[in-house]
């Protein structure tokens, strides 16, 4: 009786073994993957029937969103999870590339109660023509970050419009002398590029939907570039610079005013593999305006998606759901400072204690603008971050910029 229990305990096991499955999840290596290996770790724990392994790959959205769609067009099985952008789902939805997941909440009323705890802008982000494609990982929006221990030195206030912004960094960067910028934003072809020029639109009271050669357009885009040419206040290398670009530069303690996404402050406080030298000396807000313009920003964030070849898709959501909980939301709040994507994370005790800042800009989170949404994303982001990225650097004139801008785009946002 002894070995007949030993050999049924051995088939139970071997059994138990093949039936453990193994989900690949690809993402990209400036989404922290450190932060984001404990939280797997915590899942595998709780399913022990669920193995996840991890790809890393790409430094930027552009640079992932190109291995992905090389994957991806080809029916690859082999990446199960993937985490895009959060101005992918509609092209990866149109392309048949990701898989709806409706139909995976299990009980009447199940996705509606799941979904309503989230942002609704990350919801609306995810849903295409009525079916939900991604669940988010994580929202995000920029904020303007600047150096409270300069500003205090000098006796500055905290700058409301762009106006005030100048005057201080031109006072302050001349009075500490050095290298040190007085705005640093992202002007290279990138997606952080798209979204400080639509803030800079915005704040001047101007809509992509009226057109990129309005009046307000051409103050934002203006300003861009003006900042280097005219004001001073931001070095030549601005054509060059990426969002870790900047986020590097100003936690060097280089820059008095930085427009960057959230995940910066918790490199700026020590969480980080570079050194820094403003932890403590930070402050954050919201983004300036021209004139009495209301303050806007762009909505960001990352999204789970699923492969619609993979072989796993059950385990895949199951995965996915918990990614897009509050308890995986609380950790990455805590140790990755990530905004979080569930409304009730914003006044938890553990989040605000890592990120005070939190409470304060919630209001402008909730209100957080969308880059256009559109199957033709690609494409549209491709002509709006070339045309600023040549008007920054020189190579064309902000008129000549965006007038090419207005007629490459015509045909794609009709």
């Amino acid at each position: 009786m002894k070995l007949k229990a030993m050999i049924a305990l051995a088939g139970l096991l071997s059994l138990s073994s093949a039936s453990a499955v193994t989900i690949k999840v690809f993402m990209g290596s400036q989404q922290r993957p450190e932060v984001f290996g404990p939280i797997f770790a915590k899942f595998e724990k709780a399913n022990p029937d669920i193995k996840v392994t991890l790809e890393t790959g790409g430094a930027t959205s552009e640079a992932q969103n190109q291995y992905l769609t090389t994957v991806l067009a080809a029916k690859d099985s082999s990446l199960d999870v993937f985490l895009i952008d959060v101005v992918r789902p509609a092209t990866f939805a149109a392309a048949g590339w990701a898989e709806p997941l409706d139909a995976y909440f299990k009980g009447a009323g199940a996705e509606k109660l799941f979904l309503s705890g989230l942002l609704p802008g990350t919801v609306n982000a995810a849903t295409i023509g009525g079916k939900l494609y991604s669940l988010p990982a994580f929202t995000d929006a920029q904020f303007l970050y600047y150096r409270k221990d300069l500003l205090a030195k000098y006796n500055a206030k905290v700058p409301k419009t762009w106006d005030e912004l100048v005057t201080t960094a031109q006072k302050i960067t001349k009075a500490e002398g050095g290298d040190l910028q007085g705005f640093n934003y992202q002007g290279a072809p990138i997606e952080g590029t798209v979204c400080n020029f639509l803030e800079l639109t915005w704040s001047a009271g101007g809509s992509i939907d009226k057109g990129v050669t309005s009046p307000e357009a051409k103050k934002g885009l203006g300003f861009l570039v003006d900042a280097i040419n005219k004001y001073n206040i931001s070095p030549k290398s601005m054509a060059e610079s990426k969002t870790d670009d900047s986020r590097k530069v100003f936690q060097a303690g280089k820059v008095l005013f930085g427009l960057n996404w959230s995940y910066a402050w918790a490199h700026f406080q020590g969480k980080s593999p570079d050194p820094t030298l403003v932890a403590g000396n930070v402050g954050v807000t919201k983004i300036p305006v021209f004139g009495n313009n209301a303050s806007s920003t762009c909505i960001g964030g990352w999204q789970w998606a699923i492969n619609s070849n993979s072989t796993q898709k059950a385990a895949a959501f199951k995965l996915i759901k918990y990614m897009a909980s509050s308890d995986a939301g609380r950790d990455l709040a805590v140790n990755g400072s990530y905004l979080p994507a569930r409304k009730d994370l914003f006044k938890d005790a553990a989040v605000l204690k890592a990120n005070p800042h939190f409470d304060a800009l919630y209001a402008s989170v909730i209100k957080a603008r969308p880059r256009p949404v559109s199957a033709n994303y690609p494409k549209v982001s491709e002509i709006i971050r070339t045309k600023v990225n040549a008007a920054v650097a020189g190579a064309k004139s902000v008129d000549q910029a965006l007038e090419e801008m207005q007629t490459e785009l015509a045909p794609l946002l009709k």
